[in-house]
């Protein structure tokens, strides 16, 4: 009777353990926001404007280059671009992709900001590589500082690319773009991964869930 009393006490600690943890099973991740270098354009030498024209924080939506904090936009909207630049974009700056051009924007830097326990595993980034009017994959791509490999779409296609193998902690994360040439296209960017370590307040908690656990069996054994 004790014996089975312990193992139901440990099985429902077990449980409440595992409630406040959360699930560490891989799920996709949605940034709070992110800041970025706004897209180029017809100012920079483009044929259309190439704008973060989407994005709800702070910033000329409507400059090349110009910083956006503070807010979401088209790099996280779920509209992925079902078509070539040439095809999808416009002067008004509406289209799918956000495009930096060397010259103008060299190597952009975006910081994703998260809410806390989150642990990213891998991040999908859909590119164009048509390789028409100088818009390519970047040569290397940086997560956090560090060169991370990864596939381009084939030339003369569209697609996504995934880093994986991450194991990125935190509230922030920074992918910056090393461009070898010409024009950077990207019109989505995702994160995957799954809750990491509990929160302070968590432990807390699942402490309290032990020491009570731990107080209903003295209990038990001083009234058996």
């Amino acid at each position: 009777m004790k014996t089975a009393i312990k193992v139901a006490a440990l099985a429902a600690v077990g449980a409440l353990a595992l409630a406040l943890a959360g699930s560490a099973g891989a799920a996709q991740i949605f940034s709070t926001g992110y800041d970025t270098p706004n897209g180029d354009g017809q100012a920079s030498g483009g044929t259309y404007n190439y704008w973060d024209l989407g994005y709800s924080g702070a910033g000329a939506t409507t400059v090349d280059g110009a910083a956006l904090t503070g807010g979401s936009g088209d790099l996280t909207d779920g509209v992925v671009a079902s078509d070539f630049w040439f095809n999808v974009e416009n002067g008004a700056g509406t289209g799918p992709y956000v495009g930096w051009y060397l010259p103008a924007t060299a190597d952009p830097l975006l910081t994703f900001h998260f809410a806390p326990s989150q642990l990213i595993t891998s991040i999908g980034i859909h590119f164009d590589n048509s390789h028409q009017g100088s818009v390519v994959a970047p040569h290397q791509i940086l997560v956090d500082g560090v060169s991370q490999a990864y596939t381009a779409p084939a030339a003369g296609t569209i697609g996504w690319s995934y880093l994986t193998g991450l194991n990125l902690t935190g509230n922030s994360h920074t992918v910056q773009f090393k461009q070898g040439s010409g024009w950077t296209f990207v019109s989505e960017i995702t994160f995957d991964g799954g809750r990491g370590v509990p929160e302070p307040a968590t432990w807390g908690l699942m402490i309290l869930g032990f020491g009570a656990a731990g107080s209903m069996l003295r209990r038990r054994r001083l009234a058996a």
